[in-house]
């Protein structure tokens, strides 16, 4: 998931580079919801994890 985000700042910085400023603003937009979905669903999977504890084998 990180990795869109990566491939959509570099279309932002390219656009930006080549004066497409909607572009880029829209670019920038989707990657910023992305990497804060990222966040979000990282500390859920912590959460849950710590919630479960480690099971002894």
């Amino acid at each position: 998931m990180l990795g869109w985000v990566v491939t959509f700042l570099v279309i932002a910085l390219i656009a930006g580079i080549l004066g497409f400023g909607g572009i880029a603003g829209a670019s920038i937009e989707i990657a910023k919801i992305i990497f804060f979905i990222a966040v979000v669903l990282f500390l859920v999977s912590a959460v849950v994890g710590l919630a479960r504890g480690r099971t002894r084998i």
